[in-house]
């Protein structure tokens, strides 16, 4: 009898829908596509042109609970009206985990919090979400993970990221190459910038690689390069890079590179020793650095949500504590109000 050799490891197999028919079933309306295309234009002029706002992607480490995520995100709306003419609030919407080993992966993938991983039913909820929070008149972020997940859900996105774990991958420099929004390389968790340089000059790049059509067919993909690329600082195992000696030293080599000088700062992971609790303190350097008009610095990430810290994950989820992450540990939102209400009146001077 012939061994096998093929999907010798493979237990299962679930079809999932063509993008075309997937987006049809759940589809944007023209007022929504109006505003993703007007927020990433807006995106786009922070970034790298001559709006002075900053750019200020806040919300929850990732999202496991639609009914507390759209709750903060109504939150989060209201506190966006108050605070837009200094900053452009965009909403953490984040449905995939990288992980270290093992755990949960996101709403995306398990979106039952049970293993079961049904990923069609994640991808609709995760769609559904995000057209909610768009509804709120809240630009949304993202950090896209899997490669056949921007097919499905990045029509909806107005910002997003390539985490720290993959901006030395090939295949998510690639796929970055052919998005339609403003794009955020994180430095390797070393604390190392290089790899985020040689990404955003790969994506910047036409590129031709593997991939799915919206018929759902493979197919070679190739794209013009995505222009809105740009480096976000957020520590790693060597110590923390949002002091402005850093920034300034990221910045140079940037323009020595040919590369936009255009740079976030992430508040949480290595910048704040993953202490969540020392994301405010970050957050008022960023908002320091940023009042000289010659810093490079035009954004900031922030992880909040309704309640401070994180709960221990797997647990049965009639157990969970409402509105509290199940990844990494968030600051609560008055914290957040009054860190986002108070950095305004501290720009004031930018804008006089």
């Amino acid at each position: 009898m012939t061994k096998a050799v093929s999907d010798i490891n493979i237990v299962d197999s679930v079809t999932l829908p063509a993008p075309e028919y997937f987006c049809r079933e759940t589809q944007r309306s023209e007022t929504a596509a109006e505003f993703v295309a007007d927020s990433r234009s807006q995106i786009h002029r922070i970034l790298f042109g001559d709006d002075k706002r900053l750019l200020v992607v806040v919300g929850p480490c990732s999202i496991h609970d639609t009914a507390a995520g759209l709750d903060y995100a109504r939150r989060l709306a209201d506190l966006a009206k108050k605070v837009e003419s200094r900053m452009k609030i965009v909403m953490r919407v984040y449905f995939e985990k990288p992980r270290t080993t093992v755990g949960w992966k996101g709403l995306i993938m398990d979106p039952m919090l049970d293993g079961s991983c049904n990923i069609p039913l994640g991808l609709k909820i995760a769609r559904r979400f995000l057209l909610d929070v768009l509804d709120l008149g809240l630009p949304t972020a993202t950090e896209l993970l899997d490669p056949i997940t921007p097919q499905y859900i990045a029509d909806l996105i107005c910002w997003s990221a390539i985490g720290a774990r993959t901006t030395e991958s090939q295949t998510h420099r690639q796929m970055a190459s052919g998005l339609s929004m403003p794009l955020g390389f994180k430095n390797g968790t070393t604390g190392d910038i290089v790899v985020a340089l040689n990404a955003i000059k790969a994506a910047c790049q036409p590129q031709t690689f593997l991939g799915i059509n919206q018929q759902g067919l493979a197919c070679a993909l190739t794209t013009r390069g995505n222009p809105a690329c740009h480096l976000i600082l957020r520590g790693g195992a060597t110590g923390s890079n949002y002091d402005e000696s850093s920034v300034q030293d990221a910045a140079a080599v940037l323009a020595n590179n040919s590369l936009p000088t255009a740079i976030m700062i992430d508040c949480s992971h290595g910048n704040s020793d993953k202490d969540h609790r020392k994301q405010p303190a970050v957050f008022n350097e960023f908002i320091r650095q940023v009042l000289n008009p010659a810093s490079p610095v035009m954004g900031a990430m922030l992880e909040s949500n309704i309640l401070d810290g994180a709960q221990s994950f797997p647990r049965p989820k009639s157990d969970l504590v409402y509105g509290q992450s199940i990844t990494d540990k968030c600051i609560d939102w008055s914290v957040t109000e009054s860190l986002l209400l108070e950095s305004f009146e501290r720009l004031a001077p930018r804008f006089a």
